[in-house]
């Protein structure tokens, strides 16, 4: 019994970290399905996560289509599974140095996912972000508080 136990644990918690990786996706592609959408997957190029341990943004990047960047914010913690308001956004900047830096002059419409989630918000992406920098900003509600994290520009 005890082996059983172990094993299953064993089993939740590699899915909980691919899950947070990336490497498992548990949501149902948004908008139309007909059209292409970003995914949750890449090279890592930026990953915070809450000081309260809630959640976490990562910023995905792919060489395809001129450079993509993505974005997913997950629930960590104690939200891990449990439905709550958040929220993850990412936009393209036309400032090309700056990693860091707070600001970003958007030259293409911000890609934005919300609505009530278990595990995750996501993905959002915007092409052609080869020589540029972007921006992502996640969030999630809890008990009435607002919990976000900006990653200010990114991937210059």
């Amino acid at each position: 019994m005890r082996r059983i136990a172990r094993f299953v644990c064993s089993l939740l918690a590699v899915v909980g970290l691919l899950s947070t990786m990336g490497g498992v996706s548990l949501a149902v592609p948004k908008g139309d399905p007909s059209i292409r959408s970003p995914e949750c997957s890449g090279w890592v190029t930026y990953s915070e996560r809450l000081a309260n341990g809630l959640g976490e943004l990562v910023i995905y990047y792919k060489s395809s289509d001129g450079g993509t960047n993505s974005a997913c914010f997950y629930h960590l913690g104690k939200m891990y599974g449990v439905a709550a308001p958040t929220a993850v956004r990412i936009e393209r900047c036309l400032e090309t140095v700056g990693a860091g830096a707070p600001g970003c002059t958007r030259d293409f419409p911000a890609d934005v996912d919300s609505g009530n989630f278990s595990y995750y918000a996501g993905p959002v992406g915007v092409p052609g972000t080869a020589d540029r920098c972007v921006r992502a900003v996640g969030e999630i509600v809890v008990d009435g508080r607002r919990h976000h994290i900006d990653s200010y520009r990114r991937g210059c």
